[in-house]
C-alpha cells in the first residue's frame, strides 16, 4: 500500500526558519499568497522582446484617485475612491479601493502611464546596461 501526501496549504512561517539568507524570496511568496483578490482586472501585454504594457481596468476612478509608485522593483498601483454625493438607484460599476502590486524584473524601467477609456496603461521597458549584454570576443590568429 502506498501512502500519498497532499499539500493542501503552504505554511510559509514554518518553512521560513529553514531558509536562512532567503528572506526576500519568502517575503515575495508571502506577498503573493496574501494577494487573494482579482480586482481590478488587468492584462500584461508583450509588445516586443524588451517592451511590455500593464493594462488595468480603472473605470470610474478620477485622475487624483489613482497613485503609482515604484520601490525596490515592486510597482504598486493604488486606487482610492472618494465618497460619492450621488444617490444611486443601481450601482453596477465597482468603486472600491484597491492595491495591485507587480514585481518587476531586474533592469525593467517604467516609462510612463496613461489613462484612457477606463484603462490605465503602464509602459515598461527592459534596459540592459552595456556591461551586462553579451559580447563577442575577437580571436587573433598567429602564424
Amino acid at each position: 500500500m502506498t501512502n500519498t501526501l497532499t499539500l493542501r496549504s503552504l505554511d510559509l512561517p514554518s518553512i521560513h526558519k529553514f531558509g536562512i539568507g532567503f528572506d526576500s524570496m519568502f517575503d515575495e511568496l508571502n506577498r503573493i499568497q496574501n494577494q487573494q483578490t482579482n480586482y481590478p482586472p488587468y492584462n500584461i501585454v508583450k509588445i516586443s522582446e524588451d517592451n511590455f504594457l500593464i493594462e488595468i481596468a480603472v473605470a470610474g476612478f478620477a485622475r487624483d484617485e489613482i497613485d503609482i509608485q515604484l520601490e525596490n522593483r515592486v510597482l504598486t498601483v493604488r486606487g482610492t475612491k472618494t465618497a460619492s454625493a450621488h444617490d444611486y438607484l443601481h450601482k453596477g460599476i465597482s468603486d472600491r479601493d484597491f492595491v495591485r502590486n507587480f514585481t518587476l524584473a531586474e533592469h525593467v524601467e517604467v516609462n510612463h502611464a496613461v489613462q484612457k477609456d477606463g484603462i490605465l496603461t503602464i509602459n515598461l521597458e527592459r534596459i540592459i546596461p552595456e556591461e551586462k549584454k553579451p559580447k563577442t570576443i575577437a580571436i587573433t590568429y598567429s602564424k
